[in-house]
């Protein structure tokens, strides 16, 4: 077996949604695994914070990127300061997201349209950034989508967030499609039931919690760290004829009636 297969080493990759929870889990594993890790997330003291972890996890170079990503007009202005940066980037995590819960014949337009700017517009733009850099120097690339079970199914309360997922899927794979072209690999994973801080108030409902672990046939919360073998997957050669595709780390979730 190819000792190589899932080394990503002399890589770099871009990890939006990078200071914590699942976007963190995954820079972190990447850089475990080889590669450089630029983070991109808005709260900067939090940042830098993850910057320093994944530091004292080893030899990796890990730069932080302060931006608001949802101010559309700043995403390329960013991107361009990281390859400057970086040197390039040969991945992308997009992994930055948000959530609004509230019935649907109640919820708040601006609310919808924060959703969907975040989880979804902001993939679109940042992936546009990023295939005009892959095309400009010439090589492959990666782009590894966060999407959620509600790419596949949706839950009351949550139809921002399921449209915005949904989308994210779409997204995945006409890139995919229309990317292959320039060698540029275009999945999505999507997560089961992740304890994080944007799942927290649903860990506290006892009623939810419970039919959480009564609906996943392992019988736990996911946690961040679960999500890091598919994105070293997916990253590296080993995943080099794999487009297109959302691979799902859900505890068995989806197997189950």
């Amino acid at each position: 077996m190819d000792s190589k297969l899932f080394d990503v080493s002399a890589k770099t990759a871009l990890v939006t949604g990078g200071s914590r929870g699942i976007g963190f889990a995954i820079a972190r594993g990447l850089a475990e695994h080889g590669a450089n890790v630029a983070l991109v997330a808005r709260d900067k003291t939090r940042l830098d914070e993850a910057r320093q972890q994944i530091e004292n996890c080893g030899d990796r170079k890990v730069w932080a990127f302060p931006a608001d990503l949802e101010n559309l007009d700043e995403i390329e202005p960013l991107f361009d300061a990281a390859v400057s940066e970086t040197g390039g980037v040969d991945i992308l995590v997009n992994a930055a997201g948000t959530t609004s819960r509230a019935p649907a014949e109640q919820a708040d337009l601006d609310a919808w349209n924060h959703v969907l700017a975040v989880n979804l517009t902001v993939v679109f733009r940042i992936s546009q950034a990023f295939c005009r850099h892959r095309k400009q120097v010439g090589e492959p690339g990666k782009i590894i989508n966060i999407g959620s079970l509600m790419c596949h199914g949706a839950r009351p309360t949550n139809t921002a967030y399921a449209c915005s997922k949904g989308g994210v899927l779409m997204l995945t794979k006409s890139l995919a499609v229309e990317w292959a072209k320039y060698q540029i690999n275009v999945n999505a994973i999507g997560p089961g039931y992740i304890a994080t801080d944007l799942t927290a108030p649903l860990r506290q409902d006892k009623k939810l919690n419970d039919w959480v672990l009564s609906s996943t046939p392992l019988g736990r919360w996911g946690r961040p760290d679960d999500l890091i073998g598919a994105a070293v997957f997916l990253a590296s050669a080993a995943g080099d004829f794999v487009t297109g595709q959302i691979v799902y780390v859900d505890g068995g979730w989806l197997a189950m009636l």
